[in-house]
């Protein structure tokens, strides 16, 4: 896609990552205007959107931990989050609807995986819903089984990328 710019997120992009939040997720499974807002603070550059034209389309937010079980619901409040941890933790990857099936998310997950590298991260986790499962395993995610997570109310599938330099 040309004019497709994918970027560190920007204090002046809250409204538009909710609305790429809310657009992507169940209201029991949506993160609020708060949590967007403390990811963007605490963790800038681990939150890449993905702007066309310049609208925000798409987006990627993430914390950083030692530890390897990720279903610890305080984790997305970045309670616990290390910047120095050993793992980046993908807590949303959405896309509005209209965008998809562009490669919008892959770019997305394509520049948060090489952010992984140069900070020298061991791993990349995240949850996903049982239908997402061959997507992550498409870009290189290995299915690490079910999450004790039920956020939302759903059920949810641990994925694991390791990185290597």
């Amino acid at each position: 896609m040309n004019n497709l710019v994918i970027r560190n997120v920007q204090p002046n992009d809250l409204a538009e990552c909710c609305a790429v939040e809310t657009s992507g997720f169940s209201p029991e499974e949506a993160a609020s205007r708060e949590t967007i807002k403390l990811r963007m603070d605490m963790f800038s550059q681990g939150f890449f959107v993905a702007e066309f034209n310049g609208q925000v389309v798409g987006m990627l937010n993430s914390g950083c931990t030692n530890k390897d079980d990720i279903s610890d619901e305080e984790l997305k409040q970045l309670i616990g989050h290390d910047i120095n941890g050993k793992n980046m933790v993908i807590f949303a990857l959405a896309v509005l609807p209209e965008f998809q099936r562009r490669g919008i998310a892959k770019q997305l997950m394509l520049s948060f995986v090489e952010e992984a590298r140069r900070n020298k991260k061991e791993k990349v986790l995240l949850m996903c819903k049982r239908n997402l499962i061959a997507y992550y395993q498409g870009l290189g995610f290995a299915h690490a089984g079910l999450s004790r997570s039920t956020h939302g109310g759903a059920e949810w599938h641990e994925m694991r990328l390791s990185i290597s330099a």
